[in-house]
């Protein structure tokens, strides 16, 4: 994992300018998709192919790929019966050393995928939103999840007394306060920081390679422990 590159003297001023640049997060329908975002997680992955991701997530990358932007994937999914019924879609593109995976819904939050995809010296982070404003962010690294966590349990903890202390939080996330109308910008600012890329507002609107994913139920021989840190 890498360190924050910020000396003390510059963390909190950097940390801030980082997190306004993601404010395109916040009510940008190229990201959610309209009337029919119910989800989304974003996963950066280093040390992977693009078709080594796209198997980890329960894809086949020998199947032709359609190009599309999140809101066509949206709408794709939709007019499948959605993600519940078990047509889901992945969006990949590749930056560099990187692998960066946006799909509609949850399979990046799981950490049985976050451990596949980081084994033998590989890295992952995931980032996921609801229309709940429910949140979740992941870390993992050489085949072991060192930190998963809801933002949203611990944003503004000044503001809800002693009775609800603060869950412990990885190492990675231990110097940030997290604040209830900016966790998506948080979340991708911490990604960021931790993964060392930044995530670029074209992923969400340019059409990339996007292919269907099998199941959930065939991917894990045990699908309760997939869910398990």
């Amino acid at each position: 994992m890498r360190r924050s590159p910020f000396g003390r003297a510059g963390r909190v001023s950097m940390w801030d300018e980082m997190v306004r640049r993601y404010g395109w997060l916040h009510g940008d329908e190229r990201v959610r998709g309209g009337e029919l975002f119910e989800s989304y997680t974003v996963s950066v992955i280093r040390g992977r192919t693009e078709d080594e991701v796209i198997s980890g997530f329960g894809g086949d990358p020998a199947v032709e790929p359609q190009m599309l932007t999140l809101a066509e994937a949206i709408e794709e999914e939709s007019a499948h019966g959605g993600y519940a019924d078990d047509y889901a879609l992945l969006r990949v593109v590749s930056s560099g050393e990187y692998v960066v995976a946006t799909e509609v819904g949850y399979r990046g939050s799981i950490p049985e995928i976050a451990r596949r995809l980081s084994a033998d010296g590989g890295e992952f982070f995931s980032a996921y939103a609801n229309v709940n404003a429910r949140h979740q962010v992941m870390h993992a690294q050489d085949g072991r999840v060192d930190g998963r966590f809801d933002p949203f349990d611990v944003a503004d903890l000044e503001d809800r007394g002693e009775d609800d202390p603060p869950e412990e939080l990885p190492a990675w996330a231990q110097d940030v306060a997290f604040h209830m109308y900016e966790l998506d910008a948080e979340a991708f600012a911490l990604m960021e920081r931790t993964m060392g890329l930044p995530i670029r507002a074209e992923w969400f609107s340019s059409r990339l390679r996007t292919v269907p994913l099998a199941a959930e139920e065939t991917l894990f021989d045990d699908a309760e422990a997939a869910w398990e840190v």
